[in-house]
């Protein structure tokens, strides 16, 4: 006999609770201005501009000197070379350069100015005395390591970017062994300027007005106590060796790793 089929048994589920929908506001489009959608497609729209400076091929003057600065920072510097990062600070500075610019050399212009007046006053019959030389700042290399050698100078200002820095090097050590008064300032062109030429290694001064002996002997006490009396602390100061982010990030990575297995030892 065939077996009817039964209903089946069983509760029935609920129905699902109805979802209340968002109002979701509806925007309010003017009718003024139609949507234009821009294809960047072969041929079609210009491309917005980007920035392509990590793309661009540098001349190679740039791309050098970027790699200098950064294998200055990955490798180890010596102290000698080292002590020429460590320029005088802003404040300072600023008084130095105020005061070397009050004892800049003479113009060729002021020069002739002054000679032909002097000729002028030859020729009207007047006695041809020589004019006195004004207190001016001394420049270049061989000048003033004779004067530092001589004891002459005053102060000596070094320019911190000079190339090849073998020019200058030993001018600190020998600043201190002979007791002048020494420091380290930022742009060689900046010194060249001071000295009316395009850039300067070195500058010296001598003689100032006694109206400036006040502001350089001020001058002479802040450098001497960041430059020569600092000398044991610069012989022992290296400089670079700092690692890239690539190598820094390597480097703590393996410390984690270590770090992990010393505590499961544990």
């Amino acid at each position: 006999m065939v077996q009817k089929k039964g209903k089946k048994g069983g509760k029935k589920v609920a129905a699902a609770p109805l979802a209340v929908k968002k109002l979701v506001p509806q925007k309010v489009v003017n009718p003024l201005f139609e949507k234009r959608p821009r294809n960047f497609s072969i041929g079609q729209d210009i491309q917005p501009k980007r920035d392509l400076s990590r793309f661009v091929r540098w001349p190679k003057y740039i791309r050098l000197q970027r790699q200098k600065a950064v294998l200055q920072t990955r490798l180890k510097i010596p102290p000698p070379i080292n002590q020429f990062s460590s320029t005088l600070d802003k404040q300072t500075a600023t008084q130095l350069f105020k005061l070397l610019d009050k004892y800049r050399p003479e113009s060729k212009e002021a020069k002739k100015e002054r000679l032909k007046a002097r000729a002028e006053e030859k020729a009207a019959g007047k006695a041809d005395a020589p004019t006195k030389r004004a207190p001016v700042v001394r420049h270049g290399v061989n000048t003033v390591t004779t004067l530092i050698e001589k004891k002459k100078a005053q102060l000596v200002v070094i320019a911190n970017d000079v190339d090849p820095i073998e020019l200058v090097v030993f001018l600190p050590a020998l600043c201190r062994k002979m007791g002048v008064p020494y420091c380290i300032v930022k742009n060689k062109a900046r010194l060249g300027r001071v000295a009316r030429r395009k850039t300067t290694t070195c500058l010296a001064i001598t003689q100032v007005e006694s109206s400036d002996r006040s502001a350089l002997n001020k001058l002479v006490d802040v450098v001497k106590t960041n430059y020569n009396e600092r000398s044991e602390e610069i012989r022992k100061h290296w400089g670079g060796g700092s690692l890239g982010s690539k190598s820094a990030a390597r480097v703590a990575k393996l410390e984690k790793l270590k770090a992990i297995e010393l505590a499961k030892k544990v």
